[in-house]
């Protein structure tokens, strides 16, 4: 499934009032690859996670589809999150004493019964896709880039149709970092899915469709790169 994105009048104020991000108007095609930048609290990860109906406090809408995940009840936002997205973050939140298939396919557990050995086959394809090998080892022992390409698989294990990450190369050296992006942005444009990537590597950002700079909560410019 094929999810266009049309932000409008999306806003986020803190409980003071003060303004955290504020996006008159963004629309991102099915498939595309779009990188945020902008320096340290200038509101790329507040987009992300408004993007991903993960916050209480965003007005405006945000249409994946025909869906405003913000108009849903929180219960209905998680449902949609679940089918719809797969979300990779800075810090990994993998479950240590688990082995790499346990974790990528950890999603299996809150499907029904009929969906859990498909959804564990895609991850175990995801692990191998990533050259994350099938070994009786638990993740406590991975490097970091192992780490991410763990979650990784497990973003993608349920075929998602949005892929949000957030600074996904920020703990990985040069090597994996590159080797990420290219296998983010290879899964982007094979299997038509969106990519939206908050980061300050550059290389990262070198490789997306557009790039989205923000600002003191304000979204300057996009750039075609």
């Amino acid at each position: 499934m094929q999810l266009p994105l049309t932000v409008t009048d999306l806003r986020v104020a803190n409980a003071r009032g003060r303004v955290l991000l504020d996006a008159p108007a963004l629309t991102v095609a099915p498939g595309e690859a779009i990188g945020i930048r902008g320096p340290s609290g200038a509101g790329k990860s507040t987009l992300l996670f408004a993007l991903a109906g993960l916050l209480d406090n965003a007005t405006g809408a945000v249409r994946w589809g025909d869906t405003d995940i913000l108009s849903l009840r929180p219960e209905a936002r998680t449902g949609f999150r679940a089918d719809h997205m797969g979300l990779i973050f800075q810090d990994f939140l993998l479950f240590e004493e688990l082995g790499a298939a346990a974790n990528a396919g950890v999603g299996a557990l809150f499907r029904r019964k009929t969906t859990r050995a498909p959804l564990r086959a895609r991850a175990r394809d995801m692990l191998t896709r990533l050259g994350i090998s099938d070994e009786p080892r638990n993740v406590a022992s991975f490097s970091g880039g192992e780490r991410q390409r763990v979650a990784v698989a497990r973003a993608l294990a349920h075929d998602p149709s949005v892929l949000l990450a957030d600074e996904p190369t920020a703990s990985l050296d040069r090597a994996a970092a590159d080797r990420l992006v290219g296998d983010l942005t290879d899964l982007a444009r094979t299997r038509a899915k969106t990519l939206i990537a908050v980061s300050h590597d550059a290389a990262l950002l070198d490789r997306m469709d557009r790039v989205i700079t923000i600002a003191d909560g304000r979204m300057q410019e996009t750039a075609h790169v």
